[in-house]
């Protein structure tokens, strides 16, 4: 294999093109943004440092964040120090480190757009707005809105959802986040490094009342939006069946981070699974084990191994964490109630945000440890109504 063709260079393309060009591939990635901001990421779990530690052992800007609050409607509010901080990064700084890695590693970077991609022989010909190009493997690192549409994960209706806030010029030491009534999504306050991230993701919900709810709680807390600089994102969110369907590989090409939809169906969280993705799909075209026809299957196995299984597992408990309800409240409020008053689940909460709880594991691990007192016994319950059993295919 002599070239590969990195499309985009956001943190999937940026990790992916890094280990092959370490590898000693020819690596060119094509992007026309590079290095740019991006409203709701830039967050990043212990998983991910746990992983890669040079995400927290580096000079870049950050912030670590060890207290969160957590409040739904007929709850209130329940706040937990994180045994585990929260690394944020303006997804800026984040994107430019990361690509400056690659280059450090060997990658070409090119400052341009891709608009098409063609099928000939065993390679690929990239048409770019610089002229022509050639590869014989492309890795597809074009985010949601990929616009080549015979390539990558396609989307139907219910398989995406909507981001949008503000940027505020103030400063605060916690993240908060606020369930809300009826809404299979949630308000975010990420601190960044100089400003607050206020925003709000949701699914079945016009973009416009995500709005007029995220400015009306912006208003009850006397965090100023008007003035405030404004975004707007799309983000992906497979149904259940769209993990099943999911367009992740096919022949001399591979999908990473949200071109593949490989973004928490609960959390939203993406950043994780990019660099992961990105990473994984480099190790498949560098591997000599798996002839050119067979690099897609092992992708895709790959992935299915690591994580997509739980985030499709995540998709069918989704629908249940936003909008069920149990002995006459709110999930999200029970689950506050129970962070307040058992030692286990608050645990439980506290690896679920560094990133180390399955979804697939999340029941049995509870069952296994419940002692019989009446709290308990309610969690029990809770669980048994809540969490899915899993199907056959999972």
């Amino acid at each position: 294999m002599k070239t590969v063709a990195v499309l985009g260079g956001g943190p999937a393309g940026a990790f992916a093109a890094e280990g092959l060009a370490r590898a000693g591939m020819r690596v060119i990635v094509f992007d026309e943004k590079l290095a740019w901001e991006k409203p709701c990421g830039g967050g990043l779990t212990f998983k991910a440092y746990k992983e890669y530690p040079f995400l927290i052992e580096n000079d870049t800007p950050k912030r670590l964040v060890t207290e969160t609050s957590i409040a739904a409607p007929k709850a209130g509010e329940v706040k937990m120090a994180l045994r585990r901080p929260l690394v944020i990064y303006s997804r800026f700084d984040l994107n430019r480190m990361l690509l400056e890695r690659a280059g450090r590693a060997g990658a070409a970077i090119e400052k341009t757009r891709v608009l098409g991609i063609e099928r000939r022989h065993q390679g690929w010909t990239l048409r770019t707005r610089s002229g022509a190009a050639e590869a014989d493997f492309c890795i597809i690192a074009t985010g949601a809105r990929n616009p080549l549409r015979e390539v990558g994960t396609e989307w139907r209706t219910g398989d995406t959802m909507s981001a949008l806030g503000y940027y505020v010029p103030d400063s605060r030491e916690r993240i908060d986040i606020q369930f809300l009534e009826q809404l299979e999504g949630y308000i975010w306050v990420f601190p960044r490094c100089g400003h607050l991230s206020v925003g709000i993701c949701g699914k079945g919900e016009p973009a416009q009342s995500l709005r007029a709810r995220l400015e009306r709680y912006m208003d009850e807390r006397g965090i100023r939006w008007k003035g405030s600089a404004f975004y707007s994102h799309m983000l992906p969110s497979l149904e259940t069946p769209g993990w099943r369907r999911n367009r992740v590989a096919g022949e001399g090409w591979l999908a990473v981070g949200d071109a593949g939809g490989l973004v928490d169906p609960i959390t939203g969280e993406g950043l994780y699974y990019a660099m992961r993705s990105g990473d994984l799909a480099s190790r498949v075209i560098i591997e000599d084990a798996h002839n050119f026809s067979e690099k897609a299957a092992a992708y895709r196995a790959l992935l299915r191994r690591e994580f997509a299984l739980d985030l499709e597992f995540a998709a069918m408990l989704a629908k249940r964490v936003f909008l069920g309800r149990f002995m006459f409240n709110t999930v999200p409020a029970r689950m506050i109630q129970f962070i307040r008053r058992s030692p286990r689940f608050r645990d439980l909460m506290q690896d679920l945000f560094a990133g180390t709880q399955p979804y697939l594991t999340l029941k049995s691990r509870l069952l296994r440890n419940l002692n019989g007192t009446l709290q308990e016994v309610l969690m029990n319950f809770f669980l048994n109504r809540v969490i899915p059993e899993r199907s056959a295919s999972l």
